[in-house]
């Protein structure tokens, strides 16, 4: 028992002992070594990393270079933490001792993942008295950071067995986060492209949705659609601002607008919520939720001037609480309105829901009150991918519920209408009935011959131009066969014209079996006169069309009304489409063919001949 009793007491001292030491504001002396060579070492930097606040009445406040610095000052080690301080006036000093233990010298990056610090001021000390200064951060233009990156990096190149001492000031009129790594630069590049890719993606998925949106508005006239993509767009803009990209491409030479334009896209923010909410959960006017919006969309336009007049640390405050605010208040109005029976409310108090707690978490991660800000910038770009998902679902709601309201109406107006007029409806359908019948009647007139079904004159007349270019066009042959029976005049004068008509519907019958590939076209453009357009068929091939189409008219005998029996035949006339001619000229010379066949005899098939060219050849295509 007295051994124990020794043990716990002991015990209780060291705890004491150690609780006294962790209270103490420093401990004077020097901080350990970093080796650079150990990667180890310097994945665990800040166990190397010695830091001092000085406040206003502290001398170290004062100093404007590491020689200006008390000799006892006191430094306190890091201890593997993050560097996160609240808002305050303090100066903040670190100190990190560097050394190459290994066999060749390197280039090494100090890098700040923190872009939004007032000024960063870097000393680099060598054993022999050299130091380099470098001043940089958001009250200088950008370029004043020499390696054009979002975040501060100071080369650091170190010999074999040489060592280095790097001493950074910084000073910010908001919070200070202290994110610091030492990398290779291959490290380096790795952790740009991983993290270009992810922006890439968060803000060009941010930019198509805000630009879909704002052609919804302009396709649609729907207000909301314009909120919506004006919030998105203030949302990218202030995550711009927080991450140092803005800084870096939009206003790089002006210093003095990069604080300033945090608290101002983060009061368009605000103002960009509250009319997109009250647009889109259709407050009514008369409420105290419209009342309670106005007067918040009112406030965002204020505090938005008012940032232009107060410092940075008073309106980034004020921003930050008035968005909370307005997200506070559109949960409630969400909420009240689904209660009402508002079906679209519960996606949208959804979205706002994620988004108070990211926008909570970041808000603490900015003002210091988290560390790893790196973190919590990813957890805020995912939790606003979410919210933009989840809004615009809530807006396919909505549609879908306006749209089935609008069926609703439209059904009940359209009973109505149906009930009251319902004898004079069923006239106007009768007559609409004839009316297109007799429409469809007409257009079958207009390219149809009524007597036999075949295309007449006025599709020739159409079709024959196109068909000419496409070949000229193409190369491919065109063949035009002009078709005529004999004799008909005879026929008609001796047994009437009804039985003309059965003889020209024979005809077109055996047109139509012969001329059957897809592309063939029959045609009866006047009285006994037929064409056939055959489009890829050449001299041959239209002949033994046209053969067939001869032999089995002059093989099929007809019964006269007199009882006779009537044999028929027909006369052709082949000519193939030969470029630079036209469609005119195409159809004289088969019309020529067709009187030469007619002259030599009839019940023939002649092929015209090619048009002779200046110098007395044909003309080739």
């Amino acid at each position: 028992m007295p051994l124990l009793t020794r043990l716990m007491s002991a015990a209780i001292i060291c705890c004491l002992s150690a609780l006294a030491w962790a209270d103490k504001p420093g401990i004077p002396g020097q901080c350990p070594a970093l080796d650079v060579a150990d990667d180890s070492a310097r994945h665990h930097l800040m166990d190397y990393v010695c830091y001092h606040s000085a406040e206003p009445e502290d001398g170290a406040h004062r100093a404007a270079s590491p020689q200006e610095l008390p000799e006892s000052l006191a430094w306190t080690p890091a201890d593997g933490h993050d560097l996160v301080f609240s808002h305050t006036e303090s100066v903040y000093w670190l100190k990190l001792q560097l050394d190459n233990s290994g066999k060749t010298r390197g280039l090494w990056y100090l890098e700040l993942d923190y872009p939004l610090l007032d000024e960063v001021t870097f000393w680099t000390s060598t054993r022999d008295g050299t130091t380099r200064r470098l001043a940089t951060g958001d009250q200088y233009p950008f370029a004043s950071r020499g390696i054009d990156y979002r975040y501060f990096l100071l080369p650091v190149t170190l010999g074999v067995q040489e060592q280095l001492q790097v001493t950074i000031r910084i000073r910010s009129s908001g919070a200070l986060n202290v994110p610091l790594s030492l990398e290779t630069p291959a490290e380096v590049i790795s952790t740009s492209n991983h993290l270009t890719l992810t922006h890439g993606l968060f803000y060009g998925a941010l930019a198509i949705f805000a630009a879909f949106n704002l052609l919804l508005f302009f396709s649609s006239g729907t207000v909301y659609y314009f909120y919506n993509a004006f919030y998105m767009a203030a949302m990218g803009l202030f995550l711009f601002a927080m991450g140092g990209f803005a800084n870096q491409y939009f206003w790089p030479e002006s210093a003095g607008f990069a604080n300033t334009s945090i608290p101002l896209a983060l009061g368009l923010c605000a103002l960009a919520m509250t009319l997109f909410g009250r647009s889109f959960l259709e407050v009514r006017p008369d409420t105290l939720a419209n009342t309670t919006l106005n007067a918040q969309a009112w406030f965002c336009i204020v505090f938005l001037a008012l940032t232009f007049i107060l410092p940075y640390n008073k309106t980034i405050i004020l921003n930050t609480v008035l968005a909370l605010s307005v997200i506070a208040s559109l949960l409630i109005s969400a909420g009240i309105r689904w209660r009402q029976g508002y079906q679209p409310a519960i996606w949208y108090l959804l979205s706002w829901m994620v988004m108070l707690a990211g926008a909570l978490i970041y808000a603490l991660a900015a003002f210091g009150y988290l560390a790893d800000f790196l973190a919590r910038e990813s957890l805020m770009q995912v939790t606003i991918g979410g919210q933009v998902i989840l809004l615009n679902y809530a807006m396919v709601q909505r549609w879908r519920l306006l749209n089935q309201k609008l069926l609703e109406v439209e059904h009940k107006a359209r009973t109505q209408l149906e009930f009251k007029v319902h004898q004079r409806t069923s006239q106007l359908r009768n007559a609409m009935r004839e009316l297109e019948k007799a429409n469809r009647k007409l257009a079958a007139l207009s390219l149809n011959d009524p007597l036999t079904g075949l295309y007449n004159r006025r599709h020739l007349d159409n079709i024959l131009p196109e068909l000419c270019a496409e070949a000229r066009r193409t190369g491919q042959p065109l063949t035009l066969a002009l078709i005529d029976a004999d004799r008909f005049k005879a026929v008609n004068d001796t047994w009437g014209h009804g039985f003309g008509d059965t003889c020209l519907q024979l005809i077109a019958d055996i047109l139509t079996r012969h001329v059957k590939r897809p592309r063939d076209i029959a045609i009866r453009f006047g009285g006994e006169e037929f064409a056939v357009l055959l489009p890829g068929a050449d001299n041959d091939g239209a002949r033994k069309v046209c053969q067939a189409i001869l032999d089995e008219l002059r093989n099929t005998p007809l019964d006269t009304p007199d009882g006779k029996t009537l044999t028929m035949t027909l006369s052709a006339g082949v000519a193939e489409f030969a470029a630079p001619e036209d469609q005119s000229t195409l159809f004289r010379r088969a019309d020529d063919a067709l009187y030469q066949a007619k002259a030599s005899g009839r019940d023939r098939v002649e092929i015209a001949e090619p048009e002779l060219t200046d110098w007395g050849a044909p003309a080739t295509q």
